[in-house]
C-alpha cells in the first residue's frame, strides 16, 4: 500500500512540474489515501489549495503535513500566512509563527560546499516578521468596543519586528512595517527613523517616501514633507504597478502640503526663491513625471537621502538637559 501510494505521489509531482493541476490533485489524493504519512505531499497539496483560494482545504492539508512532521517549518509558515492573511485567524497564525523559532534543526556546514545555517536564520527571521504582520492585522481589525487594545497589539507587532531584525538585519520590509506600527501608535520619532532606514535600504520604493511625507506633514514639517512627496510622485509615476488613483492622490497631497508650506511661518523666512531642502527637479513627458538631466546624475544619492533624518535623530529636550547637568 505504501509503495503504491508513493508511486501515485511521484506521478502527482510530475503532473505538478508540468503545471497540470487537475492531474496533480488526482494523483496526490490517491497517493495520500494509500500513504497518509507523506507530509511533503500534504504540503504541496496545501500550496495548490492556497493558490486556488480554497483556504480551508489548504489549512487541512498543512495541518496534516504538521501532524506527520511537527518540525516541518514551511508547513507551519504557510499555515500561519493563510490563517493571518486569508482567514483572519490571527491568534492561530501567531501560534504557528511562535513554534518555528523553537524548532531545533540540524545545522550542516561544509566549508565551500554547503551550509543551511543561513536558511535556518532566514526562516526564524521571517517567522518573527509574519508574527508582527499578524499582530498588526489583529490591531487594525479590532471591533469598536475593543479598540482600546490597539496600542497593545501594535506594541506586540513592534516587538516581533525587532526580533526579526536580529536575523534579517538589512531587510526593507521589516523596517518599513515596524515604522508603520510605530506611526499608527503615534510614536513619531522611532517611526521616522525606521522610514529613513527603509529608504536607505530601498530608495526606489515609493511607500516609505510617501508614509514619511505623511508623518512629516502631521508634524507640520512641510518643507521636508514636500521633498519626500516629490520623490514618491516620481517613483509611483514610473512604476508599472501604479494606478491613476494612487498617482492622483499623491499629487493632491503634494499640492495641499505645498499650500500649507507657502502659508507657514517657515516659508516666510525661506523667501520665495528658495526650494525645499532636498527638492528635486522634474518635468512632465507624455503624462509622466521624468527627471531632468541634472537630476539623473544625483538620482540614487538623492532618493537614498532621508531629509527628515536630523529631525528624528535629534535628542529630546529632556535628554539635552540631562546631558547638560
Amino acid at each position: 500500500m505504501k509503495t503504491k501510494g508513493v508511486y501515485y505521489i511521484y506521478k502527482g509531482d510530475q503532473a505538478y512540474s508540468q503545471d497540470n493541476m487537475a492531474k496533480t490533485l488526482e494523483y496526490y489524493r490517491k497517493g495520500l489515501d494509500l500513504f497518509p504519512g507523506h507530509y511533503e505531499a500534504w504540503y504541496n497539496l496545501g500550496n495548490i489549495y492556497a493558490v486556488y483560494e480554497d483556504y480551508y482545504s489548504a489549512v487541512e492539508a498543512y495541518q496534516n503535513a504538521i501532524k506527520y512532521n511537527p518540525r516541518y517549518v514551511m508547513a507551519r509558515m504557510n499555515l500561519g500566512i493563510v490563517y493571518s492573511e486569508d482567514l483572519g485567524f490571527f491568534d492561530e497564525a501567531i501560534e504557528q509563527f511562535d513554534e518555528i523559532p523553537k524548532i531545533k534543526l540540524f545545522k550542516l556546514w561544509i566549508p565551500f560546499v554547503y551550509s543551511n545555517i543561513k536558511s535556518i536564520r532566514w526562516n526564524r527571521g521571517i517567522a518573527y516578521f509574519n508574527k508582527g504582520v499578524a499582530y498588526k492585522h489583529k490591531a487594525m481589525f479590532l471591533p469598536l468596543e475593543r479598540k482600546y487594545l490597539m496600542n497593545r497589539f501594535l506594541g506586540d507587532a513592534i516587538e516581533a519586528y525587532t526580533k526579526s531584525l536580529k536575523f534579517l538585519k538589512k531587510n526593507y520590509d521589516v523596517y518599513y512595517n515596524r515604522a508603520v506600527a510605530y506611526h499608527l501608535r503615534g510614536d513619531y520619532k522611532p517611526a521616522g527613523l525606521d522610514y529613513c532606514k527603509a529608504i536607505e535600504l530601498q530608495p526606489t520604493k515609493f511607500e516609505a517616501h510617501y508614509n514619511l511625507a505623511v508623518l512629516l506633514r502631521g508634524m507640520s514639517k512641510y518643507r521636508e514633507s514636500i521633498s519626500e512627496l516629490e520623490k514618491a510622485a516620481i517613483l509611483i509615476s514610473e512604476s508599472p504597478d501604479s494606478t491613476d488613483v494612487q498617482t492622483a492622490y499623491i499629487f493632491n497631497l503634494l499640492n495641499e502640503v505645498s499650500r500649507k508650506f507657502i502659508n507657514s511661518d517657515e516659508y516666510g523666512v525661506e523667501k520665495l526663491t528658495n526650494k525645499p531642502t532636498g527638492s528635486i527637479s522634474y518635468t512632465y513627458v507624455n503624462g509622466k513625471i521624468v527627471a531632468d538631466d541634472d537630476f539623473d546624475k544625483a538620482m540614487a544619492k538623492n532618493f537614498k537621502t532621508c531629509v527628515g533624518f536630523d529631525i528624528f535623530n535629534a535628542k529630546d529636550e529632556v535628554e539635552e538637559e540631562r546631558d547638560w547637568f
